[in-house]
């Protein structure tokens, strides 16, 4: 329990849009009492989302030739963005698979320049419509929206959780009906 509180302050006192979820959901942190990861999963991802930050911007070449995302969910690494050469996404890619608790990595990063904040404000709006009709599943008892992770990029929206099948089928189709939304990738952990 402990371990959890740490976790709670260190994300108030940094501001962290992760646990962020639309809907009654709080952003104190009251989202991250339905999480299904345990809390040294959630300290974990958090670590590995922070590492990667730290291993990247330790290179000058990577911080002005890549603009990269990486989300972190029970070792499941999803890395967003450009790269503006091949030889650069595959150095950022080795980087995240060396790091301690990394299962799995999805490379989705594009060989271009980096996209302007006008893109990126775009796609943080489109977040926001999904996370918003994803609150909007009712039928199935025990949905909870909060455990969806939701990461736009270029207006292809990729969905990350812990969720039995009907629960994964439910969010992509919710998804898949937001305007503005060109594909939907399901990156989810099954559960039964």
């Amino acid at each position: 329990m402990r371990a959890v509180f740490l976790f709670l302050m260190l994300l108030l006192l940094s501001g962290c849009s992760s646990i962020v979820a639309t809907g009654s959901a709080e952003a104190t942190g009251l989202a991250l009492l339905h999480d299904r990861r345990n809390s040294n999963a959630i300290l974990l991802d958090e670590a590995i989302e922070m590492q990667a930050d730290i291993e990247r911007n330790k290179q000058e070449v990577l911080r002005k030739n890549t603009h990269i995302n990486v989300t972190a969910y029970n070792g499941r690494v999803l890395v967003t963005g450009e790269a503006n050469n091949i030889k650069l996404r595959n150095q950022v890619i080795n980087q995240i698979r060396r790091i301690k608790g990394v299962k799995m990595v999805y490379d989705e990063i594009t060989i271009e320049p980096s996209s302007f904040l006008s893109a990126r404000s775009h796609d943080a709006f489109i977040t926001t419509k999904v996370k918003n009709a994803i609150t909007q599943i009712k039928h199935l008892p025990g949905f909870d929206a909060t455990r969806v992770k939701v990461v736009t990029e270029k207006a292809v929206v990729y969905l990350m959780g812990l969720l039995h099948k009907k629960e994964g089928k439910a969010a992509v189709e919710k998804a898949r009906r937001v305007e503005g939304v060109k594909k939907v990738v399901a990156v989810f952990e099954y559960i039964n």
